[in-house]
């Protein structure tokens, strides 16, 4: 069948069962623009601005496991996807880019709005292509969504020329893809995968370090199979919370900068360290050549690039993490490590870890809004959030039982995230109840994308935590650089909005609270109703998280809540 590039890349994305795309027109993508109505299976979804549809596309992907798809135009169209494909590239989450470019002709000439998106995006993606011809578009997309979803996922970016879009060619869809360089390795080596079956039935002291790569591979149950079968205390990185119930009794909780006490310290002293599906990062270890030199390290991955780049390993096992447990279980011996899961406990009780504050009169707690939510909801919510305080007190406060309900920028930490991808999973997800918890710092970044929302007519929940300051810029300030609060005031240094105003503007219902009573209401009253709802939660300032592993700490250096500490020493506790 003859089509132009445009139907090409159309009928490509519907053979590749593409339901949603995030986009934003511009002059070299017009000619696919045209063709968008003869393919009404493909739903385009017009964003405010192409980061947002980025982090749309992203929060679609971590919501539903499949690939995300976002379009922009050549020039600042492209550039705008940048932190998006950043963001994508940090966490493993498979998205395919879609970008225009000037007509092939104009190509290296600094034609108006020609950027080398391709060049700009090569350390930022998986891959890149620049399709010179409409002959080669449906093989190039068949390619791109095999290497975004398979292997280590990741973002794939495609640039395609304006007159390609327009140019005809026979449209040949190759059903089986086969790429000679690119095969990842997904069965882990056998002589391996026993090696770390002796290790941990040998070990008196083992943790399993679960990570992102649990929830894509869907290797939730093995991981919970191993953990039962051995007795071995799990904790998560942050991105890979719900890859075990969080209220399973061998879930210990999540480690790292402002992870539990008692995970810490655990991963610290534990004899053996399983890690599963994680990068072993510095957000999560601390400082590298200070954690558990002692401890001897099974690192399961499905990118061999990861292990042993950080923490050094005794038993690497490159492959998919599923498909290893499914190896690993059926020779690990059944075992119990009493001793060792009654010290962790010990270590909880005497050290808890987040502890909500207490506050006076009606002031308003970030930690107990989040609560509150959670309480509200039962738990049974899909929750995304910004970066900063508020997202390390959602993964406090809230107990995730699933895997996918927890969806938040990791590796790069990108403020702004919060609202878009609430749209993006929504859409995944429209079934269930969808909680954006911001910052008002960042809920700015991409507020534009409110429109989006309402066009959508997404009920997504939205509830900043408004501090009326950038919070973990004005904690670091205190704590680290002698309470030198240098532009980090929302509220006096600059204009803060009115929230509230501004949800009416864009026709959402928005909500004011400024007292500690009126938090469950109004958060009830947000779940009842049908759209989209913005709470704007007047919260206290001075307000710091706790637990702490300052920058370039080990874990073993982890700072409690002071209050907590002075506690203690009142009451006679042990304090270590």
């Amino acid at each position: 069948m003859r089509m132009n590039g445009a139907q090409i890349l159309l009928e490509s994305l519907v053979r590749e069962g593409v339901e949603v795309i995030y986009g934003y027109p511009g002059g070299v993508v017009l000619p696919l623009y045209d063709e968008f109505p003869k393919f009404p299976q493909l739903k385009h979804v017009l964003v405010r601005h192409e980061q947002g549809g980025a982090h749309m596309a992203d929060g679609y992907a971590r919501a539903s496991g499949k690939v995300g798809v976002c379009l922009g135009t050549s020039g600042p169209g492209a550039t705008n996807l940048v932190t998006g494909i950043c963001t994508a590239m940090m966490d493993s989450v498979p998205m395919v880019v879609l970008t225009g470019n000037v007509s092939r002709n104009l190509l290296g000439r600094d034609g108006f709005q020609e950027a080398d998106i391709t060049g700009i995006t090569l350390p930022i993606v998986k891959h890149n292509y620049l399709v010179m011809k409409a002959s080669e578009i449906a093989t190039v997309i068949r390619e791109a969504f095999y290497i975004a979803a398979s292997g280590r996922p990741g973002p794939v970016h495609v640039d395609i020329p304006k007159d390609v879009f327009q140019e005809f060619a026979e449209f040949e869809w190759p059903e089986e893809i086969s790429i000679r360089s690119y095969k990842p390795t997904t069965q882990g080596h056998m002589g391996q995968v026993k090696r770390a079956a002796r290790l941990i039935d040998e070990a008196k002291r083992p943790v399993i370090l679960a990570g992102h790569g649990i929830i894509w591979s869907g290797a939730s149950a093995e991981l919970k199979a191993l953990a039962e079968k051995a007795q071995i205390p799990v904790m998560s990185t942050f991105l890979g919370i719900g890859a075990m119930p969080g209220d399973h009794i061998l879930n210990i909780g999540w480690m790292g900068m402002h992870g539990a006490y008692h995970c810490n310290h655990a991963a610290n002293n534990a004899d053996v360290v399983i890690g599963i599906g994680m990068r072993f990062d510095d957000r999560a270890m601390g400082r590298f050549s200070d954690f558990n030199p002692t401890a001897r390290v099974i690192h399961i991955d499905i990118d061999p690039a990861e292990i042993g780049k950080n923490i050094k390993t005794e038993v690497p096992i490159v492959g998919d993490a599923r498909q290893v447990l499914e190896q690993l279980i059926p020779i690990v011996k059944q075992n119990t490590h009493l001793e060792w899961l009654q010290w962790i406990d010990d270590l909880r009780r005497e050290h808890p870890s987040f502890t909500l504050p207490e506050t006076k009169g009606q002031d308003i707690s970030s930690q107990y809004v989040v609560r509150e939510i959670y309480e509200a909801c039962g738990g049974e919510a899909v929750v995304v959030t910004g970066v900063g305080q508020h997202q390390m007190w959602t993964g406090q406060q809230w107990v995730f039982r699933r895997p996918r309900t927890l969806i938040t920028s990791g590796g790069l930490g990108t403020m702004g995230f919060e609202v878009p991808a609430a749209l993006g999973a929504q859409m995944a997800r429209p079934g269930e109840l969808v909680w954006s918890i911001c910052g008002d710092g960042g809920f700015q970044m991409n507020i534009q994308e409110l429109a989006t929302i309402v066009d959508m007519r997404a009920p997504v929940k939205m509830a900043i935590l408004n501090n009326g300051v950038l919070g973990m810029i004005r904690q670091w300030q205190q704590l680290f650089y002698n309470e030198n609060h240098v532009d980090n005031d929302l509220r006096t240094t600059v204009c803060q909005p009115d929230f509230v105003k501004l949800a009416d503007a864009y026709g959402i219902k928005a909500i004011r609270v400024t007292e500690k009573q009126k938090v469950r209401a109004a958060i009830e009253e947000a779940n009842a109703y049908p759209g989209p709802v913005l709470l704007d939660f007047r919260v206290m300032t001075e307000e710091n998280v706790w637990p702490m592993v300052p920058a370039g700490a080990s874990l073993a250096e982890t700072i409690e809540d002071p209050t907590l500490v002075e506690a203690r020493k009142k009451t006679g506790q042990l304090v270590s």
